[in-house]
């Protein structure tokens, strides 16, 4: 740790915003990379309590509209997969297959789920029978495994990740639409609403759908460096589904018809990296209120008995209120080093207490959200914490906020393309189509370019005024484009 210095790290977020991401996982203890395996690494305790309380926040609104919690095996038979084409044409590349039971060859291959489609819809045609079971809303908490071939990063991209995967059956393709819509209002009320982070939905390109979806939408976060992350996506699956795995109703008429299926998957470890990117800084981390690991330090400033008495008292007291709440005891770190340490680990609230506090019934209070000190009259913990702590996310999510603003630009041409793209931009232009024949144009953009097509804006409906910007062709859309994660 540099003496009198408050940033820690040698790397500055905005300059260099790669080393900075992979020196923060490293200081904060977020994830040991050490481990054995290409692609897997081990979560430690600051990450995973973090994410735990993410998880806590996503089924609690899950629930409360209605989906109901199940747990699948974690293997899938190779013949679910083949029931379904594109959804095994998608999907095989990445699959991790268990082939040995024992020292015994098994006679069918098992996938280690790299999704659970094909596993949910076989239990969906003995669940559902008529009607009056839909719309019937299921989802799950789970590891998926997927042999990413490209370079791999803690949270960002690795083979094994963490999420929640809903899936739901549906009489009609509108309540499966609507469904979606839900789905991205639940996007909007978790992720921006408490963890804080800004994201724009897209509908996705027919090229870059789900493999086996009738449509695709994602929410595309921001990195510093210009380039966008996918977080959660919502998908309305053809029909082949249902038809491959039987799943049919019986309408109030008793005809028997088959369902439409939707699925929605927020992956925790990726939206913890985007938690990360979004709010942390030159000091370290910072964590949106709800979801700290930890909420208060404190932290005494000599080991006297009525100061160590003093600090259990608040510890206890803050407890009471179901506040995370730690004291740094540590001997061997000096006081300034302690602050430095817990500013690094995003804490949002730390107090102070020293003999002057003692004598004037007072508590030195450090927000990390402003990085600023003051002095607050000891009874008024509590009402300042109340206060503070909506404020804290308040802040967070205003400053978060402004990261779309001017990094959204409009484009006329390939090389103001390039030029947006190379200057961490979003370029927006008009665009021949997201069917078929815009596939062409996508793919000129990803090889010249290396840029991708992200899809049609779903918040506000944008008219093109003009021709294709890669083609020339009349334009059909107004698309967003960037590179990703």
């Amino acid at each position: 740790m540099q003496k009198n210095k408050k940033i820690i790290f040698n790397v500055n977020k905005e300059k260099n915003f790669s080393e900075w991401f992979s020196e923060i996982v490293k200081k904060a203890e977020l994830a040991d990379l050490r481990y054995n395996v290409k692609g897997f690494v081990v979560f430690q305790p600051w990450s995973v309590l973090a994410m735990e309380k993410m998880y806590k926040y996503l089924e609690d609104v899950l629930q409360r509209k209605k989906h109901k919690p199940y747990f699948f095996p974690t293997v899938i038979p190779e013949k679910n997969f083949e029931l379904e084409a594109a959804h095994v044409k998608g999907f095989t590349p990445q699959v991790f297959w268990v082939t040995y039971g024992g020292d015994k060859k098994l006679t069918e291959k098992l996938a280690l789920r790299p999704t659970s489609e094909t596993a949910f819809y076989q239990m969906f045609s003995y669940w559902v029978r008529s009607y009056k079971d839909l719309p019937f809303k299921t989802y799950q908490r789970a590891n998926v495994f997927r042999y990413e071939t490209k370079a791999t990063r803690p949270f960002l991209r690795s083979r094994e990740f963490h999420w929640i995967e809903a899936h739901c059956v549906h009489d009609s393709l509108e309540s499966a639409e609507k469904q979606v819509k839900e789905d991205m209002e639940t996007t909007k009320e978790v992720l921006h609403d408490i963890f804080g982070l800004p994201f724009i939905f897209f509908e996705r390109p027919s090229w870059d759908k789900f493999p086996g979806a009738l449509r695709t939408f994602a929410a595309d976060a921001l990195n510093p460096d210009g380039r966008v992350i996918q977080q959660p996506s919502t998908h309305i699956l053809q029909q082949d589904f249902a038809k491959a795995f039987n799943i049919k109703f019986k309408d109030k008429d008793g005809k028997e018809k088959y369902v439409f299926l939707t699925c929605y998957g927020p992956a925790i470890s990726r939206i913890f990296a985007s938690v990360i990117i979004v709010h942390g800084d030159n000091k370290g981390l910072k964590f949106p209120w709800k979801i700290a690991p930890l909420q208060v330090i404190i932290i005494p400033a000599t080991y006297d008995n009525e100061i160590i008495k003093k600090t259990m008292e608040i510890k206890k007291l803050l407890i009471k209120e179901g506040l995370s709440v730690e004291i740094d005891f540590d001997k061997e770190k000096r006081f300034g080093e302690k602050f430095y340490f817990w500013e690094m680990k995003g804490v949002p609230l730390r107090i102070e207490v020293g003999k002057k506090e003692l004598s004037e019934k007072m508590l030195t209070i450090y927000r990390r959200d402003l990085d600023k000190k003051k002095k607050i009259k000891e009874k008024e913990l509590l009402s300042y914490i109340k206060r503070f702590s909506k404020e804290y996310d308040e802040n967070l999510i205003k400053k978060a906020d402004n990261l779309f603003k001017e990094r959204i630009i409009d484009v006329k041409s390939k090389k103001e393309i390039e030029k947006a793209v190379m200057l961490g931009k979003i370029a927006r232009c008009d665009f021949c189509s997201l069917d078929k024949e815009g596939e062409k144009c996508a793919e000129f953009i990803e090889k010249k370019i290396g840029a991708e097509v992200r899809g049609r804006r779903v918040d506000r409906k944008e008219e093109p005024k003009g021709k294709c910007i890669i083609c020339n062709k009349k334009a059909k859309e107004v698309v967003y484009i960037a590179r990703s994660y």
